[in-house]
């Protein structure tokens, strides 16, 4: 239960924590795309500017109001440019192209590049280029101007690693202290739980004295005054109370057998043909029909003991609240991932409840039925606590003409 309680504190931490990095660099690389996208765009206007003042000649400064992106570029930005144009005529064209700005594109290359954009959008990227379309009224013509991008991308991508690298090692070291403060911080809890379950086993085993006390008294009270129906029910509530108590035990116990179970290589198969024989008088009183499709040689590797017991508690479920002249139906099915396990029986009616709350301890669906067949609605509880320290999973499932089937899967 504590190991439990500790890796689900984990798991929801490091959830939360994922979130939050996923969130925060995220937001940063979105937020540094957009921005080296506007700065990009706003060196394109930079030059297009230049174009309206004596074809190419930058002014002193130039500024493009953008609210808190307000930048001033200078002659040193666009010196530092590196870029294109080409120039269509009114007839469309190629007027002139000037690739003095740039070392890696030739005049064809530049055409074909003018050419394949050309009608396009007015602004828009092509290849490790951003191109831009001047407005027709400040030239006689069209002029693009192309301006490499190829260094904006490797710092963004540079940043983007980087961002992944360093969410990776925060991501990292956040685990390593969540593991670390996780046991300090279930602390409480894991006190709480261990003083109840003290608490029920020291109480359980002052309880017994009394019972056996009270017990030996009802035995010696029919030896001289022959038995009644006062000391039949004295007899009949204490055996259901001793009952209780050891449920109570088992639970109780849970954890530490969970660390004391002695694995062994075992057949299922043969386990649930014994285990379902101990049943035959019981369902034979109730009239009831039993039908096996159950894989022979299923060999698993577990805790036989607790296995047996979970089989009893599944079948004394079964057996108790099926109807009369019902039939309960057993199947073990055994394929390459997994051993699944199910028991199925007709009920005189199906619980009014989620299925998956009939594993909580106490739970009653009803309780005067329960009362009446000598269940402590605890069985099915200890069914999970069984399942879960072999690492399987058990469910349960309505089906219509009030049958239910119990599920118990385990993986290979």
């Amino acid at each position: 239960m504590i190991k439990t309680l500790q890796k689900k504190f984990i798991v929801t931490a490091m959830i939360a924590i994922t979130v939050l990095l996923v969130v925060l660099l995220g937001v940063i690389n979105v937020v540094n795309i957009w921005a080296t996208s506007q700065e990009t765009d706003r060196m394109l206007g930079f030059i297009s500017h230049t174009h309206t003042e004596q074809k190419g000649q930058p002014p002193d400064r130039y500024t493009e109001r953008r609210g808190i992106w307000d930048h001033t570029f200078s002659k040193d930005d666009i010196m530092s440019a590196v870029y294109f144009t080409v120039e269509f005529d009114n007839y469309g064209e190629i007027d002139s192209v000037d690739v003095t700005r740039i070392s890696s594109v030739t005049e064809s290359d530049a055409r074909e590049l003018a050419i394949e954009v050309y009608n396009k959008k007015e602004r828009g990227n092509i290849g490790k280029f951003r191109y831009t379309r001047m407005p027709p009224d400040y030239v006689r013509g069209t002029v693009y101007i192309f301006l490499d991008i190829s260094s904006s991308y490797i710092s963004l991508v540079r940043i983007v690693v980087l961002s992944l690298v360093v969410g990776i090692i925060c991501w990292a070291l956040m685990l390593l202290l969540v593991v670390l403060l996780s046991r300090k911080a279930i602390r409480p809890i894991a006190e709480n739980i261990q003083k109840q379950r003290q608490f029920v086993t020291d109480a359980g085993h002052e309880i017994k004295v009394p019972l056996a006390i009270i017990l030996a008294n009802t035995d010696a009270m029919e030896l001289h005054n022959g038995e009644n129906k006062w000391s039949k029910n004295i007899r009949n509530q204490v055996i259901r109370l001793n009952g209780l108590m050891q449920n109570l035990l088992t639970l109780a116990r849970a954890d530490e057998e969970k660390k004391m179970v002695s694995c062994e290589t075992f057949s299922l198969s043969d386990l649930m043909e014994n285990s379902i024989a101990y049943f035959e008088e019981p369902m034979r009183m109730k009239h009831l029909e039993i039908q096996k499709n159950i894989d022979s040689n299923t060999m698993i590797y577990a805790g036989k003991q607790q296995f047996s017991n979970l089989v009893s508690i599944l079948m004394d479920n079964a057996v108790k609240y099926s109807a009369a002249d019902g039939v309960i139906e057993i199947r073990l099915i055994n394929n390459s991932k997994h051993v699944e396990l199910q028991i199925e029986n007709e009920c005189e009616a199906l619980p009014e409840c989620d299925p998956d709350r009939l594993f909580d301890r106490f739970y009653r669906a009803d309780a005067a039925r329960t009362q009446k067949n000598g269940g402590y609605g605890i069985g099915l509880a200890a069914a999970r606590t069984i399942v879960e320290s072999c690492s399987g999973e058990i469910s349960a499932q309505y089906l219509p003409q009030n049958r239910i089937t119990f599920t118990v899967r385990f993986q290979k």
